[in-house]
C-alpha cells in the first residue's frame, strides 16, 4: 500500500452565513497569535513530512519537512510508527519505523525528541522543540503476544489503537458490519494498557467496541482523530453516545482534517469548525482536541497530487481499508489549513467565532497535554 506519512503536508453554522476563514483572513489583526505563541500545540495524529510520493516509507526527512516542523508552532504530535493491515511482517515494520523516527531525532536534535513523560511534553515549550509521541494505530505488530507491548512501550511508545477499520484480534475495525466488538484477547489487551499507563486509543474502531474499550479501560482514552456521527453520518466518525462516555471516564476526542467531516467531497474550514462546536456541546470543552491525521508541510494540489491520490485511494480500495468518505477525488486535507501554522491559523477563525481564549488553549493542546499526564503518570 502507498504511505500515508509521505502523501500530505496535509459552531453550528450554516456555511452560507461564515465569515472568512482559513489563509485568507491571516492578514487580519487577531489577539489569538498571541495565544497560539504561549498554548501548549497538540495534534494528536500527524507527522513532519512532505508530499514526496516517490520516498520509501523510511526516507529521511527533507530539509524543508524539518524547517516547516520547526516554523510549525507544534509542540507535540502523536506520530504513527506502524503499519496497518492483517498483512505478515508488522512487528519488523513497526520496529523498522520506530528506527527511522529516532534517526530523525538524532539528525535533527535541535528540532526534535521523543517523549516518553509528561516532563518531556512540558519542556518542549522552554526549547522551540517539537515532540515525537509514537503511537500505533493497530495491535497486529503484537501478533496475539501481550508481551511485545512491553518491548515496544520500552522503545518509546506511548499511545495504542486495538484496531484500524478492519477485524483482527483484538476486535472489529469501524468498516465490519457485525461490530462484534472487543474480543476477549481485545479486553485483555486494554487490561495491559492500564498496566503498562499507556494511553488507549480507539479511534477506527466499531461502535461497540469503542463503547467497549471505554467501559473496560481504567484508565482515561482517547479517540484521536474522529469526527461526530450526527454530523456527518459515515463509519469514521463518532457517535454522540460515544463521545459522551468518552468525556464521562475524562477522555479526549481530537477532530481531524479528513474528508469523513463530510458524507462526501472536500472538507473544507467550516466543517472542521462545523464538528469542533459539535464535540464541545456533547463532550464539553475539557474533552476535545485536534487529531488532524495529516502531516505538518503544506502540499500543491495539482496534477501530479491528483494521479497520487487517485492510486494511494485504488490502494486502499484494494486492501479493504478504504472508508465511505474516502475518494479518488478527495483529498486528505482541509485545503483553508493546507500549511505549517494551519493549527494558528484555526486557532484565529475560531477566536473570530467568539471562541473565548481559554477554550481555545484547551482545544490546541491543554486538554490533550492533560490526559497524557493523568495517564501516563498514574
Amino acid at each position: 500500500m502507498l504511505d500515508r506519512r509521505r502523501f500530505l503536508g496535509t459552531l453550528a453554522v450554516a456555511a452560507g452565513s461564515l465569515p472568512l476563514l482559513g489563509k485568507a483572513a491571516a492578514a487580519a489583526k487577531d489577539p489569538a497569535g498571541s495565544l497560539y505563541a504561549r498554548s501548549l500545540v497538540i495534534d494528536a495524529q500527524s507527522a513532519p513530512g512532505e508530499f514526496l510520493p516517490d520516498a520509501p516509507a523510511d526516507a529521511a526527512l527533507s530539509s524543508k519537512a524539518v524547517a516547516d516542523a520547526r516554523a510549525s508552532g507544534v509542540t507535540a504530535c502523536i506520530v504513527n510508527v506502524g503499519q496497518v493491515g492483517n498483512s505478515p511482517l508488522k512487528f519488523e515494520q513497526a520496529v523498522a519505523r520506530i528506527a527511522s523516527c529516532e534517526r530523525d531525532i538524532a539528525d535533527h536534535p535541535e528540532v526534535f525528541r521523543s517523549v516518553r513523560t509528561f516532563r518531556d511534553l512540558e519542556a518542549l515549550k522552554a526549547s522551540g522543540q517539537m515532540g515525537f509521541i509514537y503511537g500505533f494505530q493497530d495491535t497486529s505488530m503484537l501478533a496475539g503476544d501481550l508481551s511485545r507491548l512491553t518491548l515496544f512501550h520500552n522503545l518509546g511508545v506511548m499511545v495504542v489503537q486495538p484496531t484500524y477499520n478492519l477485524r483482527n484480534l483484538a476486535g472489529d475495525g469501524c468498516l465490519e458490519t457485525s461490530d462484534g466488538g472487543l474480543s476477549l484477547f481485545g479486553h485483555q489487551f486494554v487490561a495491559e494498557m492500564n498496566r503498562l499507563h499507556m494511553l488507549l486509543d480507539l479511534s477506527h474502531g466499531s461502535a461497540r467496541t469503542i463503547a467497549d474499550g471505554i467501559a473496560a479501560s481504567r484508565s482515561p482514552m482517547a479517540i484521536s482523530h474522529t469526527g461526530c456521527r450526527a454530523l456527518a453520518d459515515v463509519p469514521r466518525n463518532t457517535s454522540d453516545e460515544n463521545l459522551r462516555a468518552l468525556a464521562q471516564k475524562g477522555g479526549v476526542a481530537g477532530i481531524y482534517f479528513m474528508p469523513f467531516l463530510r458524507t462526501s467531497g472536500q472538507p473544507h474550514a467550516e466543517d472542521v469548525i462545523r464538528h469542533l462546536d459539535h464535540a464541545v456541546n456533547v463532550c464539553g470543552e475539557d474533552h476535545v482536541g485536534l487529531g488532524t491525521d495529516g502531516v505538518i508541510s503544506g502540499v500543491t494540489i495539482d496534477d501530479k497530487l491528483r494521479a497520487w491520490q487517485q492510486a494511494f485511494y485504488a490502494s486502499r480500495v484494494k486492501d479493504g481499508l478504504a472508508a465511505p468518505g474516502e475518494a479518488a477525488d478527495t483529498f486528505d486535507l482541509v485545503p483553508e489549513y493546507n500549511d505549517p501554522r494551519r493549527l494558528e491559523t484555526l486557532a484565529n477563525d475560531l477566536g473570530r467565532f467568539g471562541w473565548r481564549a481559554g477554550r481555545i488553549e484547551k482545544i490546541l493542546g491543554a486538554n490533550f497535554a492533560r490526559l497524557f499526564k493523568e495517564v501516563w503518570s498514574a
